[in-house]
Order: structure tokens, then C-alpha cells, then sequence
């Protein structure tokens, strides 16, 4: 066990989070993370309530450990989800693209933990302002929707200018990346695309195939033109994309291009015209494995990580 705020605040084993991933953090991964010790999250996405209810109740006939639900702001459906995990009481809200601050009141009466994705200083300051428990400061290595800052540099900031706790998120997936969030002064780190390779994440075989084979340089970002950017491995659709943003092509015809792009990949399997999310740590990864081997194998290395530094370290 590995004691942080993060730990305390969350009542987990290990200063771990899975990311919300849409179509990809289902109740099995949840589960599976939340059961080895982690905070496994269900991302809700743009799902309806009933489908969010049913994730929900199926994580608590897996686990009796905590979870989380992240819930994506620009949702149409945004405002019965949160009353769905207020009425469902789940112990932890994780929130991206948006401010959660008119729900905050409404889960702190319930005694839900909020803990919102930030891309910036200044997000960061206005959330610990109005109330949240701690922020994920994830930087432009991480996969799907994305900031500029890239973590090495935006989490030692986020971490000066805060006080609640920080964790860190983009380009994490073994114990060197964990140790290093905690140099820069995190306590805790949350990673998606390692999880997106673990024998429990219900994602199509073709698309983990893809990651596994991914490179260093496979991870490009499409969407800038959009305001949305977002990294994904490159493929036919990606070369598409870019080719209409190149063509200067408006919002509403790059937004049609784009819908169903990630289900396509996800679930049916079509790497080629579907949208592959992964982060820039894609390349590292080369196996599949449970998420309590993944888990319980950072926490341990990190122990054999920190020793290397210590011996580097005093003989300087």
C-alpha cells in the first residue's frame, strides 16, 4: 500500500485512477481496477441515464470498493447522469470538458468526491476555489481529447499554484512515468491507455492489436481547427480528417466526418476508419495483462526506481 492524500481522500489501496474513456471504461474495467486496489471509473460519455444506471449497479455486484463516474460535460444527456449518480451514490465524480461548478453543491450533499480534469494553471485555481477535492492535471500526452501543456511541465505548475491534492495524468503507464508524477510533486496518477491493454478493458481485439503495434510517433493529434483537439493513432480516417481541415472544410461537416468514429474503433473493430484514442505512451506498452498485475507491477518497480536514483543520487 502506498499512503497519499489521493488514498486517503479516495479510500483506495494504491495512488492509481483509470481514465474515463468512452465506449472503453466499462463496468468490467471499472470493477477490475477498483477490486485490485485502483479507482476504476465508468465513463459515461454521451450515454443516456439508463444506460449509466446499469454500469453503475453492475460495478457493485463486482466490487464493494470504491468507483468513480466521469462525466463528460458537453453531453446532452449531462444533466440525468449527475442525478443518476446522486441517486445511485457513487463515491467519486471524475469530470472533463467543462467547469462542474453548478453540480458541486448538489454532490456535496451527497458526499461525492468531484475531481475535474484540467489542462491549465488556471482551471486549476478556479476549481480548488470553488470546492473540488483534488484536480487531474493531464497534459497533451494522453490520448482522446487533449490540452497544449505537456505534464512534465504543467503538473509542477498546477502543484505550486494549489493547494488540495494533484494528480497526474498523460504519458503515464509504468513505474518510471509513476515516480517521476511524484517528483513533480503529484500524489497520484491517472492512466488510460495502459488500461486500454489489460485483459478486462471489453475493447475489440483489433484496435489493442494496434496499440501494441503502435510507435513513438503513431499518436498524432486531428481537431485543432475544431477547438477540440484529439490524439489518436494514425490511420485512413485520421489522413481523411486532416486532409478536410487542410481544406479549411467547417465545423458541422468535420463534426458528421467524426460521429460514431470512436464506436467504430471501440466496439466493431474497424482500426482503419474508426477513431483509435491513445496516448503518446502507446509505444512503451508491448503486453496485456490484468489490471492487478499492471497495477500491483508499478507500485512494486517503483520501489527498485527509486533505489536506482537514490544510489544516482548520492554519488553525485
Amino acid at each position: 500500500m502506498i499512503k497519499t492524500r489521493v488514498t486517503e481522500l479516495l479510500g483506495i489501496e494504491y495512488p492509481i485512477i483509470q481514465g474515463g474513456m468512452a465506449w472503453v471504461a466499462t463496468h468490467e474495467l471499472a470493477a477490475a481496477v477498483s477490486q485490485a486496489g485502483g479507482l476504476g471509473i465508468i465513463a459515461a460519455g454521451n450515454a443516456p441515464k439508463e444506460v449509466i444506471r446499469d454500469e453503475i449497479r453492475k460495478v457493485k455486484k463486482l466490487t464493494n470498493k470504491p468507483f468513480g463516474v466521469n462525466i463528460m460535460l458537453l453531453s446532452p444527456f449531462v444533466d440525468e447522469v449527475v442525478d443518476t449518480v446522486l441517486e445511485e451514490g457513487v463515491p467519486v465524480v471524475t469530470t472533463g470538458a467543462g467547469n462542474p461548478g453548478k453540480y458541486l453543491e448538489r454532490f456535496k450533499e451527497k458526499n461525492i468526491k468531484v475531481i475535474p480534469v484540467v489542462p491549465s494553471v488556471a482551471l486549476a485555481k478556479r476549481m480548488e476555489k470553488e470546492g473540488v477535492d483534488a484536480v487531474i492535471v493531464e497534459g497533451t500526452e494522453a490520448g482522446g481529447h487533449i490540452g497544449e501543456l505537456t505534464t512534465f511541465a504543467l503538473v509542477p505548475q498546477v502543484v505550486d499554484a494549489v493547494r488540495i491534492p494533484v494528480i497526474a495524468a498523460g504519458g503515464i503507464a509504468d513505474a518510471r512515468g509513476f515516480v517521476a508524477a511524484f517528483a513533480l510533486g503529484a500524489e497520484g496518477v491517472q492512466m488510460g491507455t495502459r488500461f486500454v491493454l489489460s485483459t478486462e478493458a471489453k475493447v475489440h481485439e483489433n484496435y489493442k492489436n494496434l496499440l501494441l503495434k503502435a510507435k513513438d510517433r503513431d499518436a498524432i493529434v486531428t481537431g485543432r481547427t475544431t477547438g477540440h483537439p484529439v490524439r489518436v493513432i494514425k490511420n485512413k480516417f485520421t489522413r481523411e480528417f486532416l486532409e478536410l481541415e487542410k481544406q479549411n472544410a467547417p465545423l458541422e461537416e468535420l463534426d458528421k466526418f467524426g460521429a460514431g468514429k470512436l464506436r467504430l474503433a471501440v466496439v466493431e473493430g474497424d482500426v482503419e476508419q474508426g477513431s483509435v484514442m491513445s496516448g503518446q505512451i502507446a509505444g512503451l506498452i508491448n503486453d496485456i495483462k490484468p489490471c492487478k498485475e499492471i497495477i500491483e507491477g508499478i507500485c512494486s518497480e517503483a520501489e527498485t526506481v527509486i533505489k536506482n536514483l537514490s544510489k544516482m543520487v548520492g554519488g553525485i
